[in-house]
């Protein structure tokens, strides 16, 4: 079968719909195939393993949460340009919920499998390091320390926001007092 990389996304996404909605016991071969609409088999033809199949999933939800440009704005480089930029990841991540799902269920699943431990470390350590380059070159307040800090704060909102949580409140404010308590300016 030949190795066609329309395909192997199709998969992966299904892959990543399906585990969102039933968690990494709900993700099998067969249930992939069944969701991206192909032939019984096809995921296990690109994926040998399981193992192999969430290898995949974790490379590709990355690439399906990142922006695709940063989003415009005629602020200044400064605290609001910076906090503009943090709820715009806080709405990405909110407004996938499917694709936030899946990434906490593989982060989970990562801490019992060292394969998939090695695939997301990497990929978290690259993103986070293009997100403290991309701070620097735009002008905006707060290093690395400021960054991994507020990667704590989203990845705790998204939790709070995605399972049973601490009730209902405004995101952008919240986001905004995030922002503004962990950022020096």
């Amino acid at each position: 079968m030949p190795r066609n990389t329309e395909r192997r996304t199709r998969l992966a996404d299904a892959g990543l719909a399906v585990l969102a909605e039933a968690g990494a016991r709900g993700l099998t071969h067969r249930a992939v195939d069944a969701a991206a609409g192909l032939p019984a088999g096809t995921a296990s033809n690109y994926f040998k393993t399981r193992d192999a199949l969430l290898g995949a999933l974790g490379e590709r939800i990355f690439e399906r949460l990142a922006p695709d440009e940063a989003p415009p704005s005629d602020k200044e480089p400064g605290l609001e340009l910076m906090t503009d930029y943090v709820r715009d990841i806080v709405r990405r991540l909110l407004g996938r919920r499917e694709l936030t799902l899946a990434l906490l269920e593989l982060r989970l699943e990562a801490a019992r499998r060292p394969g998939l431990h090695e695939i997301l470390s990497r990929t978290i350590q690259e993103g986070f390091a293009a997100d403290v380059a991309f701070n620097a070159s735009a002008g905006l307040p707060g290093g690395a320390e400021e960054i991994r800090l507020l990667h704590f704060a989203i990845d705790g909102l998204a939790l709070d926001q995605l399972t049973p949580g601490t009730g209902a409140y405004d995101i952008d404010a919240i986001t905004t007092t995030l922002v503004r308590r962990l950022v020096q300016s």
